[in-house]
């Protein structure tokens, strides 16, 4: 008898195969949700994170790169120069809106180098809130009782070795040796030159000042100091800095006088005189190349002098 072979078929269960399919599916959504909760959460708490961390940097940063509000600014100027006189060396209100107007058009920070202590200091080391100023006194006793009070500012006295009086006698000095050691471009600290203010701290020289104010020394007898060279130096900073602004705003205060008119057209140049507001001239002086040898090319004032 011819048998034939039988083959059992094993059928997946119907109820069984959506049951399994339905786990797995299941599983495969849960991990699915699972994985897009947990992006949405890291990318809020990324974004939040960020966010709150840059604005913290922000904040932090922004002092150092804004001076004082518009409305202190010009409260302060305006109290400061409420009947204001020029008696006893104060600035008239003209001369202090003058030197205030440069300091909100500087761009902080703002580099401010001021000869001199006056009733004016602590308005200038305001109005440059979060600049540098650099005060400079022939009076080691005034610079140490103005630290004493008011330990944040910064302050230097400096011998001043020259008078009055020798005002022409300098100027010869100066004439036979513009092209040597009195030359207008020059690392001051190094100089012999007899009109150089080179005693001050070394780091001082290779600071691009963008204004400096010459308030000081005494200049009002033969005997006083003058400013010659408080003049002199302020004129080879503005040529010679390096960085910063392209050009310095120089400020001489009692302008009227002969040695500071004599002094501030031969080393700050009358072409660069940009105003001249009650007692106050206001020059605006560029850099210059080291090869020049002239502080006024255009009014040829050093092409005489000797070799």
């Amino acid at each position: 008898m011819k048998t034939s072979a039988k083959f059992i078929v094993l059928h997946p269960s119907i109820h069984k195969q959506s049951n399994g399919g339905s786990v797995i599916a299941s599983s495969h959504r849960s991990w699915f949700l699972f994985f897009v909760l947990f992006f949405i959460f890291a990318f809020v708490f990324t974004f939040f994170t960020t966010r709150e961390a840059a604005t913290t940097a922000g904040t932090a940063a922004a002092p150092a790169n804004s001076g004082l509000p518009k409305p202190i600014f010009d409260a302060l100027i305006h109290y400061a120069s409420t009947n204001s006189t020029t008696t006893n060396g104060r600035m008239s209100s003209a001369e202090l809106k003058a030197i205030a107007a440069v300091l909100r058009r500087c761009a902080a920070p703002c580099n401010v180098l001021v000869f001199g202590l006056t009733h004016e200091t602590l308005l200038w080391n305001t109005l440059n809130h979060n600049g540098r100023t650099v005060f400079v006194d022939e009076s080691s006793y005034l610079v140490s009782i103005l630290e004493e009070k008011h330990p944040g500012i910064e302050a230097y006295d400096v011998q001043f070795t020259t008078k009055a009086s020798e005002l022409y006698d300098l100027m010869e000095h100066y004439k036979f040796q513009v092209k040597n050691e009195c030359r207008p471009v020059q690392n001051l600290l190094f100089s012999d030159c007899k009109l150089a203010v080179n005693d001050l701290p070394n780091h001082m020289y290779d600071v691009p000042w963008d204004v400096i104010l010459i308030d000081g020394p005494r200049g009002y007898s033969p005997s006083a100091p003058g400013r010659t060279a408080a003049i002199f130096t302020a004129g080879v900073l503005a040529r010679s800095k390096r960085g910063g602004a392209e050009k310095t705003h120089v400020f001489v205060h009692e302008f009227e006088r002969e040695l500071e008119t004599v002094c501030s057209f031969e080393f700050l140049c009358r072409e660069n005189l940009v105003d001249s507001i009650d007692l106050l001239g206001h020059f605006v002086v560029g850099k210059m190349e080291a090869t020049e040898i002239q502080f006024c090319p255009n009014s040829g004032s050093s092409s005489s002098s000797p070799e």
